[in-house]
């Protein structure tokens, strides 16, 4: 029962995607082809939470539930691995037309199809697991 906020949070969070066709392989289609604003205007939109959350939290010295301060470390100036990371995990979403979010908010809704999309994600985080100490970071 421990774990009951969470799997709330996530319940709520992906009935809010669900019916926002956050993860409508179509609106992501869409996106990728620039013929709609939907899925940008959801992305804009988590993005500038983000920045006024974290602003909030740092400007405020804002603590968690066990009274501690909000601490998020910069990050490292090395821009490399953001773009070539963002690109391979952009090349891979407009050809699955899903993200790694999405797969379990679509399972979960009856796109059992996806489970092969999910197990190839699995399968890929693995090998970079294997992998990573050889890899430029």
């Amino acid at each position: 029962m421990r774990f009951f906020k969470y799997i709330a949070i996530g319940f709520v969070m992906g009935m809010t995607l669900y019916k926002s066709e956050a993860v409508s392989w179509f609106r992501i289609y869409e996106m990728f082809h620039f013929q709609s604003f939907h899925m940008f205007g959801i992305i804009l939109t988590a993005i500038a939470i983000g920045i006024v959350g974290e602003q909030l939290i740092k400007r405020f010295h804002l603590k968690n539930i066990k009274g501690e301060e909000l601490y998020v470390p910069p990050k490292a100036p090395t821009y490399k691995r953001y773009i070539f990371g963002g690109i391979i995990f952009g090349l891979g979403w407009a050809m699955a037309g899903i993200c790694p979010g999405p797969m379990f908010i679509l399972l979960g809704a009856g796109y059992t199809v996806l489970a092969v999309f999910l197990a190839s994600a699995m399968f890929g985080t693995f090998v970079y697991g294997l992998l990573r100490d050889k890899l430029p970071h």
